[in-house]
């Protein structure tokens, strides 16, 4: 029997995890990293689908299919919904939120990147600002149990249960560490992306919107100097009717609706977009010519979410295969690089074709090199 072992048995779970947390810290990292601070609060806000009220891939008003999914009416919620989404603080007082700047305009309601390097610490103060506990579990860095942010039989209690769910207006301390294997492998660019997001009631959480990115790049504190500008999107049918706000979404935006399982009701409310924006209404995916370019791709949701995210006009890199379609599954992530030769404004999009039909489109624009 290992000495953890006998350690678990006698019940010293905390002292567990410290001991494994340090030996990772002294053993496994191959370089001294810097600690990466961040505040991050879960918050619920009014998010607007498509906020110029248009379907600005064909440069028109909305048509009657479109309609479906975008237009408010006695007996549908249209494109304006309550959600929950993380937001970053600028300390822990809670009090001012720190600005998104405009390179990060086309993240949408994703949350705040959080971003480190091989090697370094990521400490995060996450206060709960909703009226249901929410918490926030990451992909691919490494955690101990008073880290994780999930919720399940895990035979844990005490400082290793209080971070599976944060009650309303509470706060919790998150730890993560950043080994080798949470960094780019092997056939990997210089940096990769993981993502966040809350574990309570999973679906429903992350169908309000409580899911953000996590970039882990070669060099510590996140940052890749090969490439001159990031994008990340998320790819995901977001089922309003499986959300915390079905029900005040119901009551705010419509005149009442008989039956919320009716089939065409439904269907009103599987958001097709990316970042949680629908037919080209996502902003900010502005570059120029020349540069280097990193797309970090999210997939989430169902069965239903099988992307394939697809460039006109440019080809990527990834893992060495040159492609302008990839795929994405739900939960997968994917980093491709792509060099920009081509200006012009160019249609991004999902190629599924329920999805092209139901809105999941964005168009970038590569401008002229910068002088």
């Amino acid at each position: 029997m290992t000495v953890f072992s006998r350690l678990k048995r006698l019940g010293f779970t905390a002292l567990i995890s410290s001991l494994l947390m340090f030996s990772l810290s002294s053993n496994t990292f191959a370089k001294e990293g810097i600690t990466l601070t961040y505040y991050i609060a879960a918050d619920e806000i009014e998010w607007d689908y498509a906020p110029t009220g248009q379907n600005k891939i064909m440069g028109r008003d909305f048509n009657e299919d479109e309609n479906v999914f975008v237009k408010q009416q006695n007996n549908r919620i249209g494109k304006t919904y309550i959600k929950s989404i993380y937001r970053e603080y600028t300390d822990a007082s809670f009090k001012t939120l720190k600005t998104r700047t405009a390179e990060w305009e086309h993240l949408g309601y994703l949350g705040p990147i959080v971003r480190a390097g091989v090697g370094d610490t990521i400490k995060i103060t996450f206060k709960n600002n909703l009226s249901i506990p929410a918490s926030m579990h990451p992909h691919g860095v490494f955690y101990t149990k008073s880290s994780e942010g999930a919720m399940y039989n895990d035979g844990t209690s005490g400082a290793d249960k209080a971070d599976d769910m944060v009650k309303p207006n509470a706060t919790h301390h998150y730890e993560w560490l950043v080994p080798e294997r949470a960094g780019p492998g092997p056939n990997d660019p210089s940096s990769i992306v993981w993502m966040y997001h809350s574990h309570v009631s999973s679906p429903m959480a992350t169908n309000s919107g409580l899911i953000g990115p996590i970039i882990i790049s070669k060099e510590s504190g996140g940052y890749a100097s090969d490439i001159d500008r990031e994008f990340i999107t998320l790819f995901t049918v977001t089922d309003e009717n499986d959300t915390y706000y079905i029900d005040q979404n119901i009551e705010k935006y419509t005149n009442g609706v008989e039956d919320a399982d009716d089939d065409d009701f439904y269907e009103s409310n599987l958001m097709h977009g990316m970042n949680g924006y629908v037919y080209g209404n996502q902003p900010g995916l502005t570059m120029h010519k020349g540069e280097r370019t990193r797309w970090y791709l999210i997939g989430m949701g169902t069965e239903v979410d099988l992307h394939t995210p697809h460039w006109h006009g440019h080809t990527v890199l990834h893992n060495g295969n040159r492609v302008d379609v990839m795929e994405l599954m739900p939960a997968s992530l994917k980093t491709v690089d792509m060099t920009l030769d081509n200006e012009g404004t160019w249609l991004y999009h999902c190629h599924v074709n329920d999805h092209i039909k139901a809105g999941m489109l964005s168009l970038f624009t590569v401008l002229p090199e910068k002088k």
